[in-house]
């Protein structure tokens, strides 16, 4: 920090003062001030003074620059409070809390803005729509909570009228899954009432100023908040009207539910504007217009407003019920209790609706790991007003409560650690200010019980009263005074004011209107009103309201009491959390930039305890760590403790630690923990730990992939050990199915052919195929084994020509025996095959029959044909089957035939001497087809003379041209 940041504009650290004093704090202080050096650090907390201008120094290099870095290595900031907030919380899982405090108008609500914008800018960088919605709600929750429960009072122009603590929840991965907003004591009485100067909640003027005239005539507005009981002092001279309208539907707000709220608004502001009149012994509304509007925009009826307003309904003991008429007061007292309770139940209306919308929602612990909490605390500063009532008792008490939470955690806890863990220490002294949460809290003593029992006497109990209980028995309570008390005290009044001798200062309270503020009475009628709406949103805002007249209800805790258990819950959540502190100051009274008022400030630095936080800080130690979370942190450091140590105890381990980095001199050991001095220390270990961890995430990232590795492959292997035997399986079912099936084909007609094959597995299509041919050929050859041997020409002849043909011929002679040679009973055909046997020595007549030669002038002549092993004969039957041709058979090349019935046949020689013949067919039996016969045997012959399957392959082919007439043929 001191190379960011010279010495000509202060310490940036108080711990770093030369002499801790109040005369160098303040001076340190102010220097820091006048050069724009707004923040100071004290240890982990930090002092912001408000500037009362706009700085450059929140942009996104300002985000970028304290993203994931160490307190000290920049300057002073509230991003650098906030990231060390958010660092804790992801690196070890723990709870944190950022509490902005200071009195108001010393800048608590922006810094809070700001903290929740870099929370929200640091996270989710993978930009994950669900995680940038939430975000979106919070950052948008600011925006509507600031227009409906801020207001510009004398000291603030945007002063917090409530108290706010929001939890954000986070996961494993640091990012935003949601949240929850806590509101305390919305200041309602500002809604009928505001001091000299001071204006209303900043939305009636968003509304009045802002809204569009459609919208405003539809309220029954105008726009001039002037003329309006309960904004007459005036508008601001900006709207964010539309900014909020924007926040509202990015958070999921309705059309209709927005519609309400403002509806709501302008009921308020009506009713503000009615007015009673006595006459005779009743009372009246004056102006019944308003009344109208009133019913119209609450969804009621105007007969039921009326009497609401005017009539208050009671039950007697004995059930009876009867309706008693208001005085003139009565009525103004009830319009003005009704137009507070309608505000404050819109406002916790809307922040109920904005935790439904950001609620961790379907979170399990299994599934996503830790829910852990960032709480941001921006609550009411402490107040001091010429006339302080009862909210201004409430806010300072809280303000109490929240120091005395600081003195525990930062100066009492810290101190009593020290001793616990045997740390040499020399006590620094502090102001407790127990004794003052117990003047206000203590049960039967303090100033709430006396105030509750009033409320709950019988009787007429007026505020004199009450201050006189309060006399009686607080009267020797060194923090608490009166003019009762202290007759001389001539600043307070006789039977009205007392006075807290608060750990901030002194403050004068009146004690006019306590007990009704206190008991906060709201007539039942207004709430059966309100629940009888036909408008939903509003009917739910008052649940109450459907409680029956003579319902008898157990009397309802004062608003005191409330706001006190409130506060005790809160407290009770923040000390459970590791707390990160804002404490803000106020420079001046007059919101320049400029002045630093010396004596204003150092009244702050006082009651603030920031003196003693620096002692505290100064004379201990910033980080303190259990011996084993320690270790576990960081033994990756040190060789002597990774991956696990061998020594006795934790810590010697962490001593290992300690000595091998060298921080002997900045550390001390406890029983339980080890205290290290100065951050710098602790972050050297981290730096040196974020270079080991890549290191050590690749290690882990190689065992554990090997580890899959081998699990994988031990699953596949499996698969395929379950596989193979499935497989196995698969295929003996099949062979066992085939088996039963075909076991009994051997007495079967047809052996089998009729018999379903099973379906084979994929292995076993191509053996299954093969066992198809198999069957087949058995088959075969059992028909076959029986025909006689003189036979088997025949059928092997047959078989030839009806795989040649191929069915394409419809009829080849396939039922009749073959003769092959019809000329042999033929008169002297019988010689001439003689003659030529002697001549051309064949071996035997293939085929021989009548047949008739064509010629290419489609003339033709009656021939006989004879086809021996050696030659094909053309014999002229007229001239005593004289030879007229004589070719070699291996001249031959191919033969084709028709498709269709006729005996027509083209032999193809290789010479291109094609020979045209029409077969004959018998002369007793002209229908006999002798095609396949000549078929048949030419390739049976061809089959058992030539080696090749060539030749037997590609020797007789169906004539294309003739298949082109049949196809033509038959589409005739």
């Amino acid at each position: 920090m001191a190379a960011l940041e010279g010495l000509e504009f202060g310490k940036s650290d108080f711990v770093l003062l030369d002499e801790v004093n109040i005369e160098q704090f303040m001076e340190n202080l102010k220097l820091r001030f006048e050069n724009a050096h707004i923040y100071t650090f004290i240890g982990e907390g930090v002092v912001s003074v408000n500037p009362y201008k706009q700085m450059d120094i929140y942009g996104k290099e300002d985000i970028n620059a304290y993203r994931g870095r160490e307190l000290y290595e920049n300057p002073p900031h509230l991003y650098a409070v906030a990231d060390a907030a958010y660092k804790a919380m992801k690196r070890r899982a723990k709870d944190t809390c950022i509490v902005v405090s200071g009195e108001s108008g010393a800048g608590k609500t922006e810094a809070s803005k700001y903290i929740m914008q870099y929370i929200a800018a640091i996270t989710n960088p993978s930009q994950r729509a669900e995680v940038e919605s939430v975000k979106n709600v919070l950052l948008k929750s600011n925006c509507v909570l600031e227009a409906f429960g801020n207001a510009k009072t004398n000291r603030n122009d945007n002063s917090s009228r409530f108290g706010k603590y929001m939890d954000i929840n986070f996961n494993f991965n640091g990012n935003p899954t949601g949240g929850h907003i806590n509101n305390y004591l919305l200041e309602k009485s500002r809604v009928v009432q505001q001091n000299g100067g001071e204006r209303n909640f900043h939305s009636f003027y968003q509304l009045l100023r802002g809204g569009s005239d459609v919208m405003l005539k539809s309220l029954h507005l105008h726009n001039d908040p002037a003329n309006y009981v309960y904004t007459r002092e005036g508008a601001p001279t900006f709207s964010i009207h539309n900014a909020v309208l924007s926040a509202l539907n990015v958070i999921g707000f309705s059309e209709e539910e927005i519609h309400s709220i403002y509806r709501i608004l302008g009921t308020v502001l009506i009713l503000g504007n009615l007015q009673f009149e006595t006459d005779s012994e009743s009372v009246r509304v004056v102006g019944m217009g308003d009344v109208s509007h009133i019913a119209e925009l609450t969804s009621t009826e105007p007969d039921n407003v009326t009497k609401s307003l005017l009539y208050r309904t009671v039950a007697t003991g004995d059930g009876e019920v009867i309706e008693k008429g208001h005085s003139e007061k009565e009525a103004c007292f009830g319009r003005d209790a009704f137009t507070k309770a309608l505000y404050e139940r819109l406002f916790g209306w809307i922040v109920g609706r904005i935790n439904a919308v950001i609620e961790v929602k379907d979170y399990n612990p299994v599934l996503h790991g830790k829910n852990t909490v960032i709480g941001v605390l921006d609550i009411y500063g402490f107040e001091i007003f010429d006339n302080n009532s009862f909210e201004q008792f409430c806010i300072n008490y809280c303000n109490e409560k929240l120091q005395q939470l600081f003195i525990q955690l930062i100066l009492c806890q810290e101190q009593d650690e020290y001793r616990r863990e045997g740390i040499k220490w020399q006590h620094i002294d502090y102001f407790n200010n127990q004794i003052i949460v117990d003047l206000v809290e203590q049960p039967h003593k303090g100033i709430i019980s006396v105030l509750d029992e009033a409320c709950l006497s019988v009787g007429k109990v007026t505020d004199t009263v009450c201050l006189e209980s309060m006399d009686a028995k607080l009267g020797q309570h060194p923090h608490y005074t009166s003019r009762k008390l202290t007759p001389s005290d001539k600043t307070m009044e006789f039977n009205r004011d007392f006075r807290i001798r608060h750990y901030a200062g002194d403050v004068t309270y009146s004690i006019e209107g306590f007990l009704d503020k206190n008991k906060d009475p709201l007539y039942q009628d207004f709430k059966r009103l309100m629940f009888n709406s036909s408008n939903p949103v509003m009917k739910e805002m008052w649940p109450d309201g459907q409680l029956s007249i003579t319902e008898v209800t157990k009397r309802p805790l004062t608003a005191a009491t409330l706001f006190k258990n409130s506060i005790v819950a809160l407290v009770e959540k923040l000390g459970c959390k590791e707390p990160y502190y804002v404490r803000c100051i106020k420079p001046n009274d007059m919101k320049s930039p400029l002045l630093f008022d010396d004596a204003r400030c150092q009244h702050q630095v006082a009651y603030l305890g920031l003196l003693e936080n620096v002692r505290v800080r100064r004379a201990g130690f910033a980080y303190r760590q259990a011996y084993t979370r320690f270790l576990q942190r960081y033994k990756m450091t040190c060789v002597y403790t990774w991956p696990n140590h061998l020594m006795e105890t934790d810590r010697e381990a962490v001593e290992a630690i300690v000595t091998q980095h060298g921080f002997q001199d900045d550390v001390a050991y406890g029983h339980t923990k080890l205290f290290v001095r100065t951050p710098k220390s602790l972050f050297t270990l981290e730096q040196e730990r974020a270079v080991l961890i890549p290191v050590l995430v690749l290690f882990l990232q190689k065992v554990w992939r090997g580890a899959l590795a081998r699990m994988r492959c031990q699953r596949m292997r499996a698969i395929f050990a379950i596989m193979g035997c499935y497989k196995r399986y698969k295929v003996k079912v099949h062979f066992w199915e085939v088996e039963r099936r075909f076991a009994n084909v051997c007495n079967m007609a047809d052996y089998g052919k009729s018999v379903e094959w099973p379906t084979p597995p994929a292995a076993l299509t191509q053996f299954h195929s093969i066992t198809q041919k198999l069957h087949r050929r058995w088959r075969a050859w059992q028909m076959v084994k029986n025909i006689p041997q003189s036979d088997m020409g025949a059928v092997r002849a047959k078989v030839a020509a009806l795989g040649a043909l191929n069915g394409e011929r419809k009829d080849w002679g396939c039922g009749r025996s073959w003769e092959r040679d019809y000329l042999a009973n033929v008169s002297h055909s019988h010689s001439t095959a003689m003659c030529l046997r002697n001549k051309d020595e064949y071996n035997q007549v293939i085929f021989s029959g009548f047949c008739r030669k064509m010629n290419r002038f489609n003339k033709s002549t009656d021939r006989a044909l004879l086809i021996t092993d050696k030659h094909i004969y053309k014999l002229d039957p007229k001239k005593q089957f004289k030879v007229l041709k004589r070719l070699p058979l291996e001249v031959v090349t191919g033969l084709s035939v028709t498709a269709g019935v006729d005996q027509m046949v083209a032999l193809h020689t290789s010479s291109q001497d094609d020979a045209l013949l029409y077969i004959q067919r018998g002369e007793l039996c002209p229908d006999q087809d002798r095609i396949g016969e000549l078929v048949g045997t030419l390739i049976d012959h061809f089959t058992r003379s030539v080696a090749t399957v060539r030749g037997v392959s590609g020797w007789v082919r169906p004539s294309c041209t003739g298949l082109a007439l049949l196809s033509i043929h038959r589409s005739q």
